[in-house]
């Protein structure tokens, strides 16, 4: 007994240790001025690698390759060649320090977009999406009437779920009323791709520029509502001039039943006891809003726990149903085997992991690789530059309005991210406005947000880069008119 208590006591007081010790390294090494690498051949190899590596994420649809993989190498290789010129140096200390605060910033990140994606796997699953759109299928609207629908729809939905989930969720409509209509699909899925945006753009948690403005704590919680108005103008400008353009036939109705499965009401209340949780470990605990994700998450397992000690209350699925259940595995090298079919097609249990296990991982070790490979330019010393020649020489508005210019063709994540490294001494208000233009400006182009290119896969041809290039100039009228609104009702904030 005394044998196994020693061990497990030296490992308590290690790890009780551990963070005095990296607490110690942390001092030592913010003492040392870091090093200006911008000239330096591993400043022009770091942005050579992440320049590279983004085109070939751009391009995943081409090349068929993960956008994560090149990612994740040029972030990785960015950080090598910086640890090995500050070890040159014997300054180590400083490079892991600097490495870890990248981490530290992406791991409340992931943890958030973790259970949040999880949550949102869970009511796919119990069949709370299909619900919505078998009922918007059976209500015999116009084709102009389901475009402002889609559209606001897209726009509430996206403030609480990622614009690629709601993008392909209204699309799946959009196709289906559609069919004998491309332009209504075309049209349509750009009013979508603009109300995804834009809904992100005033939520803290509705899209990954807000989500990691409001970790950085440069906006309240309450204060990113008050984007809410310019959101609203950004999709009605370009909506109601594309309005003259669907054509007014009405589609045929179509008659389906898709009941909701057990619990999904239940999941959605969870959902949003969670939403919750994270805001009120933010604004009255001081806590990152990722670990009340993390509490709401346990609201979800526990539920899972109930839902598997009382099988067999829930409706039999069909045949069908229950193969294509059984038959879909995607990330199957993530979850082990494949769980049994159940007799007679009954349904499945519930388990929260196999949701964690479906989570959209790609996308979450993308997000790693930008996140770490802009922490490294910016400890090379290129976002300082960049921060001296937009937020120094230029007014700050001209500063915001280019960034989301910029985001219609990079990333609007790791845009924000570099203007969050940068850390530009601004006001509220144009802290809000780069959060706006940020979040809606990559809606001039379909390839400016992912709500774009998963659309664009989703159609097949009928949206296409080029039928979303031709109705740019209407969409940054859009993007014009939210700004100005922006001015015109937030001018307290400047």
């Amino acid at each position: 007994m005394i044998k196994k208590t020693v061990p497990f006591i030296f490992q308590i007081m290690l790890l009780l240790g551990l963070p005095l010790v990296s607490w110690g390294a942390e001092t030592a090494a913010e003492s040392v001025e870091p090093l200006n690498l911008t000239t330096h051949w591993v400043g022009y190899t770091a942005l050579a690698l992440f320049a590279v590596a983004y085109l070939l994420a751009m391009t995943e649809e081409i090349t068929e390759l993960r956008k994560s993989k090149p990612m994740v190498f040029a972030a990785s290789v960015i950080w090598i060649f910086i640890a090995a010129v500050y070890a040159n140096g014997g300054m180590s200390e400083q490079a892991g320090v600097a490495f870890r605060t990248s981490l530290e910033a992406y791991a409340e990140l992931f943890l958030f977009i973790m259970v949040s994606m999880t949550y949102l796997n869970a009511m796919e699953d119990r069949s709370v999406f299909e619900r919505l759109r078998v009922w918007l299928l059976s209500k015999n609207f116009t084709y102009r009437q389901l475009f402002w629908i889609t559209g606001f729809q897209s726009f509430f939905i996206s403030s609480v779920c990622n614009n690629l989930t709601t993008a392909l969720l209204m699309g799946s409509v959009i196709l289906a009323m559609g069919k004998n209509s491309p332009r209504f699909v075309s049209l349509s899925c750009i009013n979508v791709v603009v109300a995804s945006n834009a809904g992100g753009s005033f939520s803290p948690f509705g899209d990954i520029t807000t989500l990691l403005v409001w970790q950085k704590g440069v906006v309240p919680f309450v204060d990113f509502f008050a984007l809410l108005v310019p959101a609203i103008v950004n999709l009605t400008v370009p909506a109601a001039i594309m309005h003259f353009f669907i054509p007014k036939e009405r589609p045929a109705a179509v008659q389906e039943s898709q009941p909701m499965k057990r619990g999904g009401t239940v999941i959605i209340a969870l959902f949003a006891m969670t939403i919750a949780t994270a805001t009120c470990f933010e604004n009255f605990l001081g806590l990152p809003p990722a670990a009340g994700m993390m509490l709401g998450l346990t609201y979800l397992k526990f539920f899972s726990f109930y839902m598997q000690k009382t099988p067999g209350r829930g409706a039999a699925l069909s045949k069908k149903s229950a193969d294509k259940i059984n038959n879909f595995a995607p990330m199957n090298d993530l979850k082990g085997p494949k769980a049994k079919k159940k007799k007679g097609g009954s349904e499945e249990p519930f388990d929260v992991f196999t949701k964690v296990a479906n989570l959209e991982w790609d996308t979450l070790l993308f997000f790693y690789g930008v996140m770490v490979a802009v922490g490294g330019l910016s400890f090379i010393g290129y976002l300082t530059v960049a921060s001296q020649h937009l937020y120094g020489e230029m007014d700050p508005t001209i500063a915001n309005i280019l960034v989301g210019i910029a985001s219609a063709f990079v990333d609007n994540g790791t845009i924000m991210l570099a203007v969050l490294t940068m850390e530009p001494d601004i006001s509220q208000g144009q802290w809000l406005l780069v959060t706006l233009t940020a979040g809606v400006g990559g809606s001039m182009l379909s390839v400016g947000s992912a709500a774009g290119v998963g659309l664009m896969g989703q159609t097949k041809g009928v949206y296409t880069f080029v039928s979303h290039l031709k109705w740019a100039p209407v969409i940054m009228l859009g993007y014009a008119a939210s700004i100005g609104a922006h001015f015109l009702i937030n001018g307290r904030y400047f």
